[in-house]
């Protein structure tokens, strides 16, 4: 006798059964086959439908609750959906299972194939995602992957101390000195082979050769570890040049435009240092070479008035312009200005107040002057920097009244703009 499992049936006919008294599951069974007999006709008579193959094994689950059975019945069918839902009506029409009432009701007819489909969808998005994920790379991948490829073999190990550096370091003037291998490998990505790494903390023998020989620009990253670096390094070997990444970022991180806005606007390495503010009478020693012709004419009027270096006095020639620094800079002022001069150093930033202390902004110490040419009604300039002569002329067609820096090469008492340094806060 030919027969069908749910598994291969298209339909499946749930229906749920309730009897008043206690019945066996062959009781119910027989009950199906016995009250639909000659009900649709000869061709969906279930028995020969069963033997046929076309209604599945018809499974009855029962249980006895409060002296009463209720249960399950399970018809799997190849029949077609029309067909399928006659059979379905009829098992409604059994009204007694042996000498008992009874009640059926389907509750759904369940269409297999659609939760076959259901299944086949799901499954075959998460076949998608794994062979997306792990065997087909996309072009980009490839091409990234094969690029990597190239910048690692472009690498090379430079001198004694084996450092990471680009193919063209011994045939450049110019070297950029970065921290570490990430760096290397970003400049060789942006075409940029004459950069070798420091690979630690410690400034190796190597560096300190090339120092001696070539053009050396220091390029640090955008952080307090940055500013660190330049230190040690501009102390430890000669360097001529530095710059840094945008701020709080790293050089392996940067864009090919942030690269070169950086390399462009390097600057001095004298204008990098961070002046000592316990001994700033050194600083004039430091950098004489960027001393111009009216600051040493100063520093010999200094040398005339030996009481000029220890003493903020006021200049003799404008006594009703320029007062005793302790007597014009109030309480209030100068822990401001102390406290915005500390929150700068290593910054190389300078602030702008107005008349309240408000910080009107913050720019770079190398467009401090451009930008006091343009603005009208500034209090004070606080900024990470040595005072020159040029920033005081300025200053003074502005109407500006304090400057305050790490240090100054413009004799106070010179000018109506009051020059404070650290020492005097």
């Amino acid at each position: 006798m030919g027969k069908i499992s749910p598994v291969s049936a298209k339909y499946i006919v749930h229906s749920t059964i309730q009897i008043e008294g206690v019945v066996d599951r062959p009781d119910v069974i027989g009950a199906i086959f016995g009250q639909t007999e000659g009900l649709l006709g000869a061709d969906l008579e279930l028995r020969e439908l069963q033997r046929s193959g076309r209604i599945g094994r018809i499974e009855v689950k029962t249980e006895i609750r409060s002296g009463k059975t209720v249960g399950e019945i399970i018809v799997p069918s190849s029949l077609d959906k029309a067909e399928t839902a006659i059979v379905g009506a009829a098992l409604e029409t059994i009204q007694r299972i042996g000498p008992c009432n009874s009640k059926v009701r389907v509750e759904k007819i369940e269409d297999v194939r659609v939760s076959k489909r259901i299944f086949v969808i799901e499954r075959a998005k998460e076949l998608l995602r794994e062979l997306t994920s792990n065997v087909l790379p996309d072009s980009q991948e490839i091409t990234d992957e094969v690029a990597q490829s190239v910048r690692i073999m472009e690498i090379t190990e430079y001198g004694k101390d084996r450092l990471p550096a680009g193919p063209a370091v011994d045939e450049s003037e110019e070297v950029i000195v970065v921290e570490g291998r990430a760096d290397i490998l970003n400049l060789l990505k942006h075409g940029i082979k004459n950069c070798i790494a420091l690979n630690g903390t410690n400034v190796p023998e190597t560096i300190i050769e090339l120092g001696r020989k070539k053009v050396i620009t220091l390029f640090v990253d955008g952080d307090r570890g940055g500013d660190l670096i330049i230190k040690e390094v501009s102390g430890t070997t000669e360097i001529d040049y530095v710059c840094k990444a945008p701020d709080g970022k790293e050089v392996e991180e940067i864009t090919k435009k942030e690269i070169h806005k950086a390399l462009r606007g390097r600057v001095a390495v004298e204008q990098m240092r961070m002046e000592d503010t316990r001994h700033p009478e050194e600083n004039g020693k430091r950098f004489p070479q960027r001393q111009s012709a009216t600051s040493r004419t100063q520093e010999r009027t200094q040398e005339a008035k030996p009481t000029a270096e220890t003493k903020l006095s006021v200049a003799e020639t404008k006594p009703s312009t320029v007062e005793p620094k302790p007597t014009m800079l109030s309480k209030v002022q100068k822990d401001a200005f102390k406290q915005m001069l500390e929150d700068l150093i290593g910054t190389r930033g300078a602030y702008i107040l107005d008349q309240k202390l408000n910080i009107l902004g913050k720019v770079p110490t190398i467009e401090l002057a451009s930008t006091l040419k343009s603005l009208k009604s500034v209090f004070a300039v606080i900024f990470d920097g040595t005072v020159t002569t040029d920033i005081v002329n300025i200053a003074e067609r502005t109407n500006i009244r304090y400057i305050v820096s790490m240090n100054s090469k413009v004799m106070p008492g010179s000018s109506k703009v009051e020059i404070l340094t650290s020492t005097n806060l």
